[in-house]
């Protein structure tokens, strides 16, 4: 069920630009799948040129790719032609990662624009190219304020935009930005609201919606046979997912508080229509998704996800499913139809139990789908890669997952110990690559070959990740001038944006300590940065906004 926000988010347009404006299938052979992809966007007037960024990681398999880079090149990526252009400014930390749509229409005249989130619960969209502001919005409703820390240190210093939103470019006039905000009012109530803005304007293109959710079960945290999401107890980490016209949503705690459980959620792009609701641990507690990549999907819109640490069902039905349909610590497939999200398969560690109890979890870190790959036997294989807290990497089968057996890991394979310093951030993929900096550890590629990963990182950087590690990214003009981008981001330290050869990650072709006179000096780091490449540009995010890099 649903009701929209009792008060309309306060809109802001920038006069002096108005007035510029006046005189001027299951399987996947590629990278990209649904709806929100890197590549050419599309308006209410066709095909506009230009890459675009709708969606974290540049596609819903999460490969982290932009294969449309024609302007970066290994050659003017260097200390000498390449630097920070600008600081884009925000009222508060941007952790959502900034998105970008090319050649929207505002005022008349054509922008390539990135959209920022702050967690003041503020979306801003700026002109990539210029720096201009265009638009502006609090989504926070009247009376209300960003949400307190819920005495938590994972996000601070409040509680208003984490997740990063997605962009469907075919919904509407100008297209829509979907966005999950959190706040409080003055007697402590607490909102979780879903917005589809308008990106030309920023104004909501409907009425925003309340999340709200129920579903049967018996757990701790149920009443009478139900359990009821309440808003104050999450927060939402994982990135907004669109896929074939729903919005998915998936829900975090704040810390290990209680009370929680796994939440899963589904809402109509056109309404905002709540349209289903799983709670994957119905008869137990927790089974949060904290990782910055939510949900991933294949072309068939056949999603998987990374749980958290919580109740899983060892005695398992007649199937090999949970008994209680609890699945804590578990890698879910999950399918939607009829009004609902169903669990049709899953992967458990055989020491998942222990696993949670130790809060050494598979959630920490984000799924990612591989394009399809050829064993040594012929055979076409679809893949998924993931890993959490507990160092080992999953590759594994979309088309079995394995499922739970307590003698062994029935995974397709499992290079243990590969991530000694844990897993929380995201993989990204290129040319038969998987790369990926743990935390506190190097920048590590592992090579796919006949559908195996090595058995060791095959090149690392000399450079060291500070916690979180990171979520690099690769742009590239088809398979042609590769760079893989990565940012040291700790919070209260000097964030450093790296560029590296994919094929070598020795060599370095840049980092923003090399100009002098701290020339490409950017601020401290923000937690869960990824770089975002498009259009000779890179995006970071920054406790006080984004950072622009480009040619000189």
């Amino acid at each position: 069920m649903f009701r929209a926000a009792r008060h309309p988010a306060t809109i802001n347009i920038i006069a002096a630009i108005m007035m510029l404006s006046a005189c001027n299938g299951g399987s996947d052979s590629g990278s990209a799948a649904g709806s929100a992809a890197t590549g050419s966007g599309m308006t209410g007037s066709g095909t506009v040129s230009g890459t675009d960024v709708l969606t974290y990681h540049n596609d819903t398999m999460r490969t982290g790719q932009n294969l449309t880079e024609t302007v970066l090149t290994p050659a003017n990526v260097n200390s000498s032609t390449f630097g920070l252009l600008r600081m884009l400014s925000a009222d508060d930390p941007v952790d959502a990662t900034p998105l970008i749509a090319s050649q929207v229409s505002i005022g008349g005249n054509p922008h390539n624009v990135v959209y920022v989130a702050t967690e003041h619960a503020s979306v801003y969209a700026y002109d990539a190219d210029s720096g201009a502001l265009l638009a502006q919005v609090s989504l926070l409703a009247s009376g209300e304020s960003p949400s307190d820390t819920r005495n938590c240190d994972q996000v601070q210093p409040e509680i208003g935009i984490t997740a990063t939103p997605v962009i469907d470019r075919g919904v509407g006039p100008n297209g829509t930005l979907y966005v999950v905000a959190m706040s409080v009012d003055g007697s402590g109530n607490y909102y979780q609201r879903l917005h589809a803005l308008d990106l030309a304007t920023l104004a909501d293109r409907v009425p925003a919606v309340l999340i709200q959710a129920s579903s049967a079960g018996s757990g701790p945290n149920a009443s009478n046979g139900v359990q009821t999401f309440s808003a104050k107890y999450y927060k939402e980490r994982g990135a907004l997912l669109a896929v074939q016209g729903q919005i998915y949503t998936v829900w975090a705690s704040h810390c290990d508080n209680p009370q929680y459980n796994g939440w899963i959620m589904a809402y109509s792009e056109s309404t905002l229509a709540q349209t289903a609701v799983l709670n994957y641990t119905p008869n137990g507690t927790q089974g949060a998704i904290w990782d910055v990549a939510g949900l991933a999907a294949d072309g068939a819109g056949t999603m998987y996800a990374m749980a958290g640490n919580g109740t899983f069902d060892s005695a398992l039905d007649g199937s090999g499913f949970p008994g209680q349909s609890d699945y804590g610590n578990t890698v879910l497939k999950l399918t939607s139809s009829g009004g609902a999200i169903a669990v049709s398969d899953y992967f458990a560690a055989s020491n998942t139990v222990a696993e949670s109890a130790d809060d050494v979890d598979l959630g920490s870190g984000s799924p990612m789908l591989l394009p399809d790959l050829t064993d040594a036997s012929g055979m076409t294989r679809h893949l998924l890669i993931g890993a959490g807290k507990d160092g080992n990497v999953l590759l594994l089968d979309r088309d079995n997952l394995g499922k739970f057996n307590p003698n062994t890991n029935q995974a397709y394979q499992i290079l243990p110990g590969a991530l000694p310093g844990r897993l929380f951030a995201a993989f990204a993929y290129f040319g038969g690559n998987v790369y990926v900096a743990d935390d506190d550890g190097t920048l590590k590629a592992f090579t796919v070959t006949q559908a195996q990963l090595s058995s060791a990182p095959t090149s690392q950087s000399s450079t060291m990740f500070p916690h979180p590690g990171c979520s690099p990214a690769v742009s590239a003009n088809g398979q042609n001038n590769a760079i893989l981008w990565a940012v040291v981001s700790g919070p209260g330290a000097p964030a450093e944006l790296h560029a590296y050869n994919p094929a070598n990650l020795q060599q370095e072709y840049y980092n923003s300590t090399q100009a002098p006179n701290s020339r490409d000096a950017f601020g401290d780091g923000e937690k869960f940065i990824t770089p975002v490449i498009a259009n000779g540009k890179v995006f970071v995010g920054t406790p006080n906004g984004v950072a622009v890099f480009g040619v000189l």
